[in-house]
Formats: structure tokens, C-alpha cells, sequence
């Protein structure tokens, strides 16, 4: 059996930050630190943390009053932010530096006076962070066919931005109807597009040329995982997203020549490696790895956990500038 890697895969450099900025402050403050929500969408993630002392909450009334307490990759709402400085918790911010820019752009529409249009999926935490950090009117759609639905009270005043975890190709039919609406929309340009999820995407299209089934792995909250998967279904190849190896159904390989895996941006390659293996059990495997781009993007990290040891202040502000 031949098996081909895409490239880009895997983690993102928003987790890698994300996952950094939780390490560290274990090695500072020492356990238990708190984490709001999942650190990433990724379970074997979550348990590595759990068991090196990390407690996951869903709310900061769950959090210990002046614990160290960090907020998630996917951003929190402002009005949480502010709940849990009221409370005196050390605050450490590890949303992706590509979240807070499109905060940034949203609240910069906004005071431009317009009203915004936020493409992306109801429910997934980082729209809830986003919704809670723009204020004004914001409109929330997840496709194309929402548009004729808008209800928008001046349509010459009007921006659009975009969740994180959403590719150009993703993005483009809402876009193209919302312009085709509204001739004046304003929104970021194509670049402020995460290039993470873009990468990830055109890897596992290209990817799904060269192979008889396609494997994505990562958890099924992850909104990039699900859309490798789709990516690839729409090349015409069968595909599934699993979480670990463990997760494999034979069938889906039984007399498969070649089988391709990638990972979504919150998959450790461990998973990946650990896939392979199994793979292996099954019958001799011969990897490549499918020439793509070299991602080499860092975000750096807070300054209180790169400055001297000392305890956070409940009013420090972590929030990194996102990349221009």
C-alpha cells in the first residue's frame, strides 16, 4: 500500500502558540492552571494537558477566585474577558493572533458606522467570541443562500468579515452573493484569509488526485478537520475523518493501491504517525510526502510568560497584535 502525506498538514502556528502559552504557564505558576473551553479542538490534545494539571472549564464561575486562567485559541467575548478580571483571575489570552485581527477589523467597521455581516457557523466558539467583541449590528451567515435574507438597514454602510477556520474557496460563493447584493460592501482583503486553513485545503485537494480514499484526521468539533474532509469528497474520492488510528475501519482501505492522510490544523502529527502504524498492521506501506508549501509563520507569545517569573495581574491585558 502507498501512502502519501499532504503538505501543509497538521498543527498551525495559532496552536502551536496556544498550546506553548499553556505549557509555559504550568512551568511558571505550576498546576492547576485553567483553561476556558477546549485549548484547541483536539481530544488527545486536551487529555495530554488534563494530565500534566490543566483544568478545562466551560465558564469562568467554575475558576477559583485569582487563579491563573487562560482563554482558548478560538477567542472569548469581551463581556468574559471582563467577568473574569471582575474576579480577580490571572488572565492569559491564547487567542490565535489571527482571531484578534479579525476582532480588529470587525470593531474598525463598526465605528465606521456600518453594519456587518459575519460568514461563518453558529455555534462554534470562535464566532461566539467574535459576536461578543463587535459592537453594533452583526448579521451571522454560513452561506450563499442566507443573503437574500438580510434584513440590512442601509445597504451603503455595510462591511463583511469572516471566521478564521473558513478557507477563500469556503468563503467565496457567500462573498461573491453578498457583493452581487450589495455593490458597496466592504470586507479584508483575500490575504487576511487564514493561511492555515487555506494551505490545508488546497493540500488535501491536490492530495485527492493522486489517491483511492483519503484520511483526515481530527476531532469531529473541528470545523477546518470537517472541511478537509469535504475537500476532498468533492475531488470525487471517499473520505473520513477520524480521530486516531484507533478510529480506522479496515474496510475503508480494503484494496485500496494508494491511501492519503492529512490532519486539521489542531492534529498533532503523533496522530499521524501513529496512523501509519496502523496502517502497517493491515499490510506492508510504502510514505511520501506530497511536495507543498512550507509553512515557517511564528506568533509570538505574551509577554508575562516570556518576561521574569512573577504572578500575573488580574488587569494584565495578553492579547498579542495579530500579524499586519
Amino acid at each position: 500500500m502507498k501512502v502519501i502525506l499532504a503538505q501543509p498538514r497538521g498543527f498551525c502556528a495559532g496552536v502551536e502558540r496556544a498550546i506553548e502559552i499553556v505549557e509555559m504557564a504550568l512551568d511558571k505558576f505550576g498546576p492547576p492552571i485553567y483553561v476556558r473551553h477546549e485549548i484547541v479542538h483536539n481530544p488527545h490534545v486536551v487529555k495530554d494537558l488534563a494530565d500534566k494539571g490543566v483544568i478545562f472549564v466551560e465558564e469562568t464561575d467554575e475558576v477559583p477566585a485569582g487563579a491563573v486562567t487562560i482563554f482558548s485559541a478560538h477567542g472569548v467575548a469581551e463581556e468574559i474577558e471582563n467577568h473574569a478580571k471582575g474576579r480577580g483571575l490571572q488572565v492569559i489570552d491564547a487567542t490565535c493572533p489571527l482571531v484578534s485581527k479579525v476582532h480588529t477589523e470587525g470593531q474598525r467597521y463598526a465605528k465606521q458606522g456600518r453594519e456587518i455581516i459575519l460568514i461563518g457557523h453558529q455555534g462554534h466558539p470562535e464566532i461566539e467570541g467574535t459576536l461578543g467583541r463587535i459592537p453594533g449590528k452583526v448579521h451571522l451567515i454560513s452561506e450563499a443562500g442566507d443573503v437574500a435574507g438580510l434584513q440590512i438597514t442601509d445597504p451603503e454602510k455595510l462591511a463583511y468579515i469572516t471566521q478564521t477556520t473558513l478557507s477563500v474557496d469556503d468563503t467565496k460563493l457567500v462573498i461573491d452573493a453578498l457583493k452581487a447584493r450589495f455593490p458597496n460592501i466592504v470586507g479584508p482583503a483575500t490575504k487576511d484569509i487564514c493561511y492555515a486553513t487555506q494551505n490545508r485545503q488546497v493540500a488535501v485537494r491536490d492530495l485527492a488526485k493522486h489517491v483511492d480514499v483519503v484520511l483526515v484526521i481530527g476531532a469531529h468539533n473541528s470545523s477546518n478537520s470537517n472541511r478537509l474532509r469535504e475537500r476532498a469528497e468533492e475531488v470525487g474520492v471517499p473520505a473520513y475523518l477520524i480521530e486516531d488510528a484507533g478510529k480506522l475501519d479496515t474496510e475503508w482501505v480494503k484494496g485500496k493501491k494508494t491511501v492519503g492522510i492529512t490532519a486539521g490544523a489542531s492534529a498533532p502529527e503523533k496522530l499521524v504517525q501513529e496512523l501509519i502504524e496502523r496502517l502497517r498492521q493491515i499490510e506492508p506501506v510504502e510514505v511520501s510526502v506530497l511536495p507543498g508549501v512550507e509553512e515557517n509563520v511564528h506568533f509570538r507569545l505574551p509577554l508575562t510568560l516570556t518576561k521574569a517569573q512573577g504572578r500575573l495581574s488580574p488587569s494584565s491585558d495578553e492579547t498579542t497584535s495579530p500579524p499586519a
